[in-house]
């Protein structure tokens, strides 16, 4: 059985972070859930360039996990190509899995799991390849959800992972921040912050690379049903709860066409994507902890001296 019954917490935001409020990601991405297929063209883009990551598998993957599977499209390319793979999908919103579910075709639904990637309810060293787009960076505690990565992963198991970085959304940020000082937009981790985490957490030859998308809309309202549609919307939980205001509104607006239109009156929008290949500790192998290196071993790989 690859489900975990118990044992395991939800990921906790660290003190003084202003992270993404969880239920009220649950309540957008399963809105955006109907129309996101659409509008996700760089969340398939990004798609396929992860995947080219397969080549570093060691051997023909038994157990797949797509951790924050979305309406499941990925989910049912590697069931495709792993014929023989048990693939999973799981996801925050369920009305997100209820399309994933269809992309094993009627007679063969593809195996659903309704939960937070922060607190996977699976088996220790249950999971071959964990494959994860665009994600990450909606949880708090980074290197917490790479402990939890770590932990379902099997010796030398895959990593497949994409998040956005701190250049995403960069000119709706400068915007706002001239208009008032209430947080607006996400923060997202950065690459160096992400490598030393992974490097904590034991995984091996990481390989980390980015890509800066550069999107163009009719007009700023265009960018923010675009955002709207996807799920990306202010979530943080230290965000105003009322209205902007019209004059914050307004300054926004000025500036953001000000600095951030092109020459043919296109909206302009940068997402900076980073992507991370890396394989799961082997066994015994040391990692870095805050008193040193610590080896973990099995019980059955310890044998007893004879006299």
């Amino acid at each position: 059985m690859l489900l975990r019954r118990s044992g395991w917490r939800p990921v906790s935001a660290p003190t003084g972070h202003a992270g993404a409020d969880r239920s009220l990601l649950r309540r957008r991405f399963g809105r955006a859930a109907a129309g996101y297929g659409e509008a996700a063209v760089v969340q398939r883009e990004v798609a396929s360039r992860l995947l080219d990551g397969l080549e570093r598998l060691p051997a023909e993957p038994s157990v797949i996990v797509d951790a924050g599977a979305g309406p499941g499209e990925t989910a049912g390319r590697l069931r495709r190509r792993f014929g023989k793979a048990q693939v999973l999908a799981l996801d925050l919103a369920l009305p997100m899995l209820r399309l994933a579910r269809r992309q094993g075709g009627f007679w063969r639904p593809l195996p659903a799991v309704c939960a937070d990637i922060g607190a996977l309810p699976l088996v220790d060293a249950s999971v071959d390849l964990l494959y994860s787009n665009l994600a990450l960076h909606w949880l708090d505690d980074i290197d917490a959800v790479l402990a939890g990565f770590q932990r379902v992963l099997r010796p030398d198991g895959l990593l497949l992972l994409a998040c956005f970085g701190p250049q995403t959304l960069i000119e709706l940020r400068q915007a706002w921040a001239a208009a008032d000082d209430r947080p607006h937009v996400h923060e997202f981790p950065d690459m160096a912050a992400l490598g030393d985490a992974l490097m904590a957490r034991g995984f091996r030859d990481p390989v980390l690379d980015r890509d800066l998308f550069t999107l163009s809309h009719d007009n700023l309202d265009g960018l923010l049903a675009d955002l709207r549609r996807q799920g990306m919307a202010n979530a943080r939980r230290d965000r105003h709860r009322g209205l902007a205001g019209k004059v914050a509104w307004q300054r926004m607006r000025a500036f953001h066409h000000e600095h951030f239109q092109a020459d043919d009156g296109q909206c302009l929008s940068t997402l900076e994507v980073i992507y991370v290949h890396a394989l799961a500790p082997a066994i015994g192998q040391p990692r870095r902890s805050g008193s040193g290196e610590v080896a973990t071993i099995p019980v059955s790989a310890i044998r007893r001296r004879r006299k």
